[in-house]
Protein backbone atom coordinates (compact mmCIF):
# COMPACT_ATOMS: atom_id res chain seq x y z
CA UNK A 1 0.00 0.00 0.00
CA UNK A 2 1.33 3.22 -0.58
CA UNK A 3 2.10 5.51 1.71
CA UNK A 4 0.37 9.19 1.52
CA UNK A 5 2.06 11.91 0.58
CA UNK A 6 3.36 13.87 3.01
CA UNK A 7 2.82 18.07 3.01
CA UNK A 8 4.98 20.99 4.32
CA UNK A 9 2.59 23.53 6.24
CA UNK A 10 2.61 26.28 8.34
CA UNK A 11 -0.27 26.88 10.87
CA UNK A 12 -1.35 30.30 11.67
CA UNK A 13 -3.24 31.24 14.80
CA UNK A 14 -4.29 34.48 16.89
CA UNK A 15 -6.42 33.82 19.49
CA UNK A 16 -9.21 35.69 21.19
CA UNK A 17 -6.72 36.79 23.59
CA UNK A 18 -5.06 38.87 20.81
CA UNK A 19 -1.80 39.03 22.15
CA UNK A 20 -0.50 37.89 18.52
CA UNK A 21 0.03 35.29 15.90
CA UNK A 22 1.48 32.00 16.53
CA UNK A 23 3.31 30.39 13.59
CA UNK A 24 3.99 26.73 13.11
CA UNK A 25 5.74 24.80 10.50
CA UNK A 26 5.12 20.98 10.10
CA UNK A 27 5.13 18.14 7.58
CA UNK A 28 2.15 15.84 7.86
CA UNK A 29 -0.29 13.65 5.68
CA UNK A 30 -3.51 15.09 7.91
CA UNK A 31 -3.52 11.89 10.05
CA UNK A 32 -0.78 9.95 12.34
CA UNK A 33 2.42 11.50 10.22
CA UNK A 34 3.77 14.85 12.27
CA UNK A 35 7.03 16.19 11.92
CA UNK A 36 7.88 19.39 13.86
CA UNK A 37 10.10 21.73 12.14
CA UNK A 38 10.10 25.43 13.71
CA UNK A 39 7.56 27.69 15.80
CA UNK A 40 7.29 31.54 16.13
CA UNK A 41 5.01 34.10 17.84
CA UNK A 42 5.08 37.21 16.53
CA UNK A 43 3.02 39.99 19.19
CA UNK A 44 0.89 42.04 17.60
CA UNK A 45 1.91 45.85 17.07
CA UNK A 46 -0.40 47.84 18.99
CA UNK A 47 -2.30 49.37 15.99
CA UNK A 48 -3.25 46.34 14.67
CA UNK A 49 -4.30 44.89 18.10
CA UNK A 50 -6.66 48.39 18.77
CA UNK A 51 -8.11 47.48 15.26
CA UNK A 52 -9.10 43.83 15.48
CA UNK A 53 -10.82 45.51 19.31
CA UNK A 54 -12.76 48.03 17.04
CA UNK A 55 -14.05 44.92 15.27
CA UNK A 56 -15.09 42.35 18.29
CA UNK A 57 -18.83 42.20 18.67
CA UNK A 58 -19.72 42.82 14.98
CA UNK A 59 -21.52 40.96 12.40
CA UNK A 60 -21.87 43.87 9.46
CA UNK A 61 -19.12 45.95 8.65
CA UNK A 62 -21.09 49.00 7.44
CA UNK A 63 -18.07 51.68 8.14
CA UNK A 64 -15.06 49.62 6.71
CA UNK A 65 -13.66 48.79 9.67
CA UNK A 66 -13.53 45.52 9.59
CA UNK A 67 -11.87 45.77 6.06
CA UNK A 68 -9.38 48.32 7.17
CA UNK A 69 -8.10 45.62 10.49
CA UNK A 70 -8.51 42.22 7.88
CA UNK A 71 -6.00 43.71 5.95
CA UNK A 72 -3.68 44.54 8.76
CA UNK A 73 -3.94 41.57 10.20
CA UNK A 74 -3.26 39.78 7.63
CA UNK A 75 -0.59 41.77 6.22
CA UNK A 76 0.96 40.67 9.82
CA UNK A 77 0.28 37.38 9.11
CA UNK A 78 2.49 36.93 6.05
CA UNK A 79 5.49 39.25 8.11
CA UNK A 80 4.81 35.86 10.37
CA UNK A 81 5.19 33.58 7.86
CA UNK A 82 8.26 35.65 6.62
CA UNK A 83 9.72 35.42 10.07
CA UNK A 84 9.09 31.73 10.26
CA UNK A 85 10.70 30.40 6.95
CA UNK A 86 13.88 33.34 7.83
CA UNK A 87 13.85 31.38 10.95
CA UNK A 88 14.00 27.92 9.76
CA UNK A 89 15.67 28.43 6.99
CA UNK A 90 13.17 26.72 4.57
CA UNK A 91 11.74 28.47 1.39
CA UNK A 92 8.59 29.63 0.54
CA UNK A 93 8.89 27.41 -2.92
CA UNK A 94 9.09 24.85 -0.60
CA UNK A 95 5.78 24.99 1.67
CA UNK A 96 3.12 23.24 -0.20
CA UNK A 97 0.44 25.05 1.92
CA UNK A 98 -0.73 27.94 4.74
CA UNK A 99 -3.98 27.09 7.12
CA UNK A 100 -5.27 30.28 8.38
CA UNK A 101 -7.42 30.25 11.12
CA UNK A 102 -8.10 34.36 10.83
CA UNK A 103 -8.81 36.54 13.65
CA UNK A 104 -12.65 35.65 15.08
CA UNK A 105 -14.71 39.13 15.88
CA UNK A 106 -18.08 37.42 16.20
CA UNK A 107 -19.34 33.92 17.52
CA UNK A 108 -22.80 33.23 17.93
CA UNK A 109 -23.15 29.39 17.61
CA UNK A 110 -26.70 28.98 18.33
CA UNK A 111 -27.27 32.02 16.17
CA UNK A 112 -25.49 30.07 13.47
CA UNK A 113 -23.39 32.56 13.27
CA UNK A 114 -19.26 32.58 12.89
CA UNK A 115 -16.90 35.28 12.15
CA UNK A 116 -13.14 34.90 11.19
CA UNK A 117 -11.72 37.45 9.28
CA UNK A 118 -8.63 37.47 7.33
CA UNK A 119 -7.93 37.96 3.68
CA UNK A 120 -6.83 34.59 2.10
CA UNK A 121 -6.39 35.35 -1.34
CA UNK A 122 -4.34 38.76 -0.05
CA UNK A 123 -2.02 36.11 2.04
CA UNK A 124 -1.19 34.01 -0.74
CA UNK A 125 -0.04 37.10 -3.34
CA UNK A 126 1.73 38.19 -0.13
CA UNK A 127 3.62 34.85 0.68
CA UNK A 128 3.35 33.19 -2.96
CA UNK A 129 2.04 29.94 -0.66
CA UNK A 130 -1.56 28.42 -1.22
CA UNK A 131 -3.78 29.37 1.74
CA UNK A 132 -6.74 27.58 2.53
CA UNK A 133 -8.68 29.76 5.72
CA UNK A 134 -12.44 30.15 6.43
CA UNK A 135 -12.54 26.41 8.61
CA UNK A 136 -15.49 27.18 10.68
CA UNK A 137 -17.93 27.95 7.84
CA UNK A 138 -19.15 24.84 6.87
CA UNK A 139 -19.31 22.72 10.06
CA UNK A 140 -21.86 25.79 11.23
CA UNK A 141 -23.61 25.12 7.83
CA UNK A 142 -23.95 21.48 8.78
CA UNK A 143 -25.49 22.19 12.25
CA UNK A 144 -22.25 22.32 14.13
CA UNK A 145 -20.98 25.06 17.56
CA UNK A 146 -18.06 25.83 14.65
CA UNK A 147 -15.89 24.97 17.46
CA UNK A 148 -13.61 23.42 19.01
CA UNK A 149 -12.28 22.44 16.43
CA UNK A 150 -8.31 21.15 17.35
CA UNK A 151 -10.11 18.20 18.65
CA UNK A 152 -9.17 15.34 16.45
CA UNK A 153 -5.53 16.47 16.31
CA UNK A 154 -5.75 16.43 20.08
CA UNK A 155 -6.22 12.53 19.92
CA UNK A 156 -3.89 12.39 16.94
CA UNK A 157 -0.85 13.90 19.01
CA UNK A 158 -2.10 11.85 21.97
CA UNK A 159 -2.14 8.39 20.13
CA UNK A 160 1.24 9.48 19.37
CA UNK A 161 2.29 10.08 22.87
CA UNK A 162 1.01 6.87 24.59
CA UNK A 163 -1.19 8.40 26.85
CA UNK A 164 -3.56 6.47 29.82
CA UNK A 165 -6.95 7.62 29.01
CA UNK A 166 -9.15 8.75 29.40
CA UNK A 167 -7.43 12.15 29.66
CA UNK A 168 -8.26 15.64 29.36
CA UNK A 169 -6.56 18.23 27.06
CA UNK A 170 -7.81 21.79 28.01
CA UNK A 171 -6.54 24.83 25.94
CA UNK A 172 -6.94 27.79 27.69
CA UNK A 173 -7.05 31.01 25.33
CA UNK A 174 -9.19 34.03 25.61
CA UNK A 175 -11.97 30.94 25.64
CA UNK A 176 -10.93 27.69 27.61
CA UNK A 177 -12.32 24.37 25.84
CA UNK A 178 -11.55 20.98 26.49
CA UNK A 179 -10.82 17.73 24.54
CA UNK A 180 -11.78 14.51 26.13
CA UNK A 181 -10.01 11.61 25.10
CA UNK A 182 -11.34 7.87 26.06
CA UNK A 183 -9.60 4.76 26.20
CA UNK A 184 -11.54 3.60 23.00
CA UNK A 185 -10.59 7.31 21.09
CA UNK A 186 -13.92 8.41 21.63
CA UNK A 187 -14.45 11.94 22.03
CA UNK A 188 -15.77 15.00 23.65
CA UNK A 189 -15.36 18.39 22.99
CA UNK A 190 -16.85 21.85 24.43
CA UNK A 191 -15.72 25.41 25.81
CA UNK A 192 -15.28 25.20 29.19
CA UNK A 193 -16.16 29.11 29.42
CA UNK A 194 -13.64 32.18 30.01
CA UNK A 195 -10.22 31.58 29.51
CA UNK A 196 -7.98 34.65 29.45
CA UNK A 197 -9.76 37.23 27.90
CA UNK A 198 -11.61 38.68 30.83
CA UNK A 199 -8.51 38.48 32.89
CA UNK A 200 -6.76 40.25 30.22
CA UNK A 201 -9.85 43.00 29.51
CA UNK A 202 -9.68 44.01 33.32
CA UNK A 203 -5.46 44.00 33.74
CA UNK A 204 -4.95 46.49 30.33
CA UNK A 205 -8.13 48.59 32.22
CA UNK A 206 -6.17 48.84 35.81
CA UNK A 207 -2.48 48.60 34.95
CA UNK A 208 -1.89 49.29 31.10
CA UNK A 209 -0.70 45.95 30.72
CA UNK A 210 -1.40 43.13 28.10
CA UNK A 211 -1.73 40.55 30.53
CA UNK A 212 -1.24 39.20 33.63
CA UNK A 213 2.48 38.28 33.65
CA UNK A 214 2.96 34.78 35.92
CA UNK A 215 0.01 36.01 37.34
CA UNK A 216 1.35 38.33 39.85
CA UNK A 217 -1.72 40.39 40.10
CA UNK A 218 -4.23 37.65 40.83
CA UNK A 219 -1.65 36.43 43.18
CA UNK A 220 -1.56 39.54 45.35
CA UNK A 221 -5.20 39.66 45.61
CA UNK A 222 -8.23 37.46 47.06
CA UNK A 223 -11.13 36.54 45.18
CA UNK A 224 -14.59 37.01 45.87
CA UNK A 225 -15.99 33.49 46.01
CA UNK A 226 -19.51 34.94 46.29
CA UNK A 227 -19.21 36.81 43.19
CA UNK A 228 -17.76 33.66 41.57
CA UNK A 229 -20.73 31.33 42.72
CA UNK A 230 -22.86 33.41 41.10
CA UNK A 231 -20.97 33.74 37.76
CA UNK A 232 -21.24 29.72 38.03
CA UNK A 233 -24.71 30.17 37.79
CA UNK A 234 -25.20 30.91 34.67
CA UNK A 235 -27.33 28.90 32.41
CA UNK A 236 -24.16 28.08 30.02
CA UNK A 237 -22.47 25.63 32.97
CA UNK A 238 -25.65 23.52 32.66
CA UNK A 239 -25.79 22.99 29.05
CA UNK A 240 -24.80 19.80 27.72
CA UNK A 241 -22.10 19.82 25.28
CA UNK A 242 -21.54 20.28 22.00
CA UNK A 243 -21.27 23.94 23.27
CA UNK A 244 -18.82 27.24 22.34
CA UNK A 245 -18.46 30.98 23.28
CA UNK A 246 -17.68 33.89 21.99
CA UNK A 247 -15.09 35.57 24.07
CA UNK A 248 -17.30 39.07 24.95
CA UNK A 249 -19.86 36.08 26.40
CA UNK A 250 -19.35 37.17 30.12
CA UNK A 251 -20.81 40.35 31.19
CA UNK A 252 -18.98 40.13 34.86
CA UNK A 253 -17.15 43.44 35.28
CA UNK A 254 -19.83 45.17 36.60
CA UNK A 255 -20.09 42.64 39.24
CA UNK A 256 -16.17 44.22 40.02
CA UNK A 257 -17.45 48.03 40.32
CA UNK A 258 -14.97 49.39 43.21
CA UNK A 259 -12.84 46.36 43.73
CA UNK A 260 -9.12 47.00 43.54
CA UNK A 261 -7.07 45.55 40.57
CA UNK A 262 -5.53 43.26 42.67
CA UNK A 263 -8.24 41.32 44.21
CA UNK A 264 -10.47 41.69 40.33
CA UNK A 265 -7.58 39.73 38.53
CA UNK A 266 -7.84 37.30 41.06
CA UNK A 267 -11.63 36.70 41.31
CA UNK A 268 -11.85 36.36 37.41
CA UNK A 269 -9.08 34.29 37.39
CA UNK A 270 -10.52 31.85 39.82
CA UNK A 271 -14.09 32.29 37.42
CA UNK A 272 -11.91 30.39 34.72
CA UNK A 273 -10.62 27.96 36.86
CA UNK A 274 -13.82 26.81 38.84
CA UNK A 275 -15.59 27.23 35.37
CA UNK A 276 -13.11 24.14 33.86
CA UNK A 277 -13.67 22.34 37.58
CA UNK A 278 -17.81 22.85 36.03
CA UNK A 279 -16.66 21.17 32.87
CA UNK A 280 -16.18 17.16 34.66
CA UNK A 281 -20.12 16.91 34.97
CA UNK A 282 -20.63 16.80 31.40
CA UNK A 283 -17.61 14.43 30.57
CA UNK A 284 -18.04 10.76 29.82
CA UNK A 285 -15.80 9.53 32.39
CA UNK A 286 -13.07 11.27 35.16
CA UNK A 287 -9.73 11.73 33.07
CA UNK A 288 -6.68 10.52 34.55
CA UNK A 289 -4.65 13.51 34.07
CA UNK A 290 -5.19 17.56 32.81
CA UNK A 291 -2.45 18.21 29.86
CA UNK A 292 -3.04 22.28 30.12
CA UNK A 293 -1.76 23.88 26.27
CA UNK A 294 -2.09 27.60 25.33
CA UNK A 295 -1.22 30.89 27.34
CA UNK A 296 -3.41 29.99 30.52
CA UNK A 297 -0.77 27.09 31.60
CA UNK A 298 1.93 30.09 32.37
CA UNK A 299 -0.04 31.24 34.55
CA UNK A 300 0.59 30.02 37.98
CA UNK A 301 -2.57 30.70 39.87
CA UNK A 302 -4.68 29.48 37.26
CA UNK A 303 -2.31 25.91 37.49
CA UNK A 304 -2.34 25.63 41.16
CA UNK A 305 -6.01 26.43 41.15
CA UNK A 306 -6.85 23.69 39.29
CA UNK A 307 -4.51 21.45 40.59
CA UNK A 308 -6.44 22.56 43.98
CA UNK A 309 -10.62 21.61 42.53
CA UNK A 310 -9.48 18.95 39.92
CA UNK A 311 -8.18 16.63 41.99
CA UNK A 312 -5.54 14.44 39.40
CA UNK A 313 -2.38 15.46 38.00
CA UNK A 314 -2.75 18.90 35.99
CA UNK A 315 0.70 19.03 33.57
CA UNK A 316 1.60 21.67 31.35
CA UNK A 317 1.51 19.90 27.90
CA UNK A 318 5.31 20.93 27.23
CA UNK A 319 5.74 17.61 29.67
CA UNK A 320 5.15 15.58 26.76
CA UNK A 321 7.51 16.97 24.59
CA UNK A 322 4.95 19.33 22.70
CA UNK A 323 4.99 23.29 22.70
CA UNK A 324 2.24 24.20 24.59
CA UNK A 325 2.17 27.63 22.45
CA UNK A 326 2.40 26.13 19.22
CA UNK A 327 -0.40 23.38 19.44
CA UNK A 328 -3.02 25.45 17.96
CA UNK A 329 -1.21 26.37 15.20
CA UNK A 330 -0.11 23.36 14.41
CA UNK A 331 -3.97 21.48 14.72
CA UNK A 332 -4.70 24.86 11.54
CA UNK A 333 -1.74 23.04 9.27
CA UNK A 334 -2.74 19.59 10.32
CA UNK A 335 -6.19 20.54 9.43
CA UNK A 336 -5.69 22.76 6.01
CA UNK A 337 -4.36 19.72 4.89
CA UNK A 338 -7.41 17.33 5.54
CA UNK A 339 -9.35 20.45 3.90
CA UNK A 340 -7.36 20.20 0.93
CA UNK A 341 -8.20 16.17 0.80
CA UNK A 342 -11.70 16.34 1.80
CA UNK A 343 -11.42 14.96 5.12
CA UNK A 344 -13.26 15.66 8.14
CA UNK A 345 -12.93 19.06 10.11
CA UNK A 346 -14.99 17.87 12.92
CA UNK A 347 -16.89 15.06 13.88
CA UNK A 348 -20.90 14.95 15.59
CA UNK A 349 -19.06 14.43 18.98
CA UNK A 350 -16.47 17.41 18.57
CA UNK A 351 -18.98 20.22 17.62
CA UNK A 352 -22.45 18.92 17.17
CA UNK A 353 -22.39 18.58 13.42
CA UNK A 354 -25.22 16.34 12.20
CA UNK A 355 -22.36 14.12 10.13
CA UNK A 356 -18.76 14.41 9.64
CA UNK A 357 -17.62 17.01 7.77
CA UNK A 358 -14.90 19.02 6.11
CA UNK A 359 -14.44 22.92 5.19
CA UNK A 360 -12.21 25.49 4.29
CA UNK A 361 -11.84 27.52 1.45
CA UNK A 362 -8.91 27.09 -0.93
CA UNK A 363 -6.68 30.48 -1.92
CA UNK A 364 -4.33 29.12 -4.59
CA UNK A 365 -1.41 31.72 -4.83
CA UNK A 366 -0.33 33.71 -7.98
CA UNK A 367 0.96 31.18 -10.83
CA UNK A 368 1.63 28.32 -8.05
CA UNK A 369 -0.14 24.76 -9.32
CA UNK A 370 -1.08 22.39 -6.25
CA UNK A 371 -0.26 18.50 -6.36
CA UNK A 372 -2.87 16.79 -4.16
CA UNK A 373 -2.43 13.38 -3.31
Amino acid sequence: MQKPREYTVIGLMSGTSLDGIDAALIRTDGADSLTHLGFITVPYEDSVRDALRACLGRRVDNDGTVARAETLMTKAHADAVRALLAQTGVAAADVDLIGFHGQTIMHDAPGGFTWQIGNGDLLAAETGIDVINDFRTNDVKHGGQGAPLIPLYHRAMAASSGLDLPVAILNIGGVANITWIGADGRLSAFDTGPGNAIINDWTRKHTGAEFDLDGQLAKSGTFHNGIVRGWLGHHYFRVAPPKSLDRDAWHVMGDLVGMNAADGAATLTRFTVESIAAARDHLPAAPKAWYVAGGGRLNPVIMDGLRDVLGVPVHSIDDLGWNGDAVEAEGFAWLAVRSLLGQPLSVPETTGCKIAVSGGKLHPAPGKTMRVG
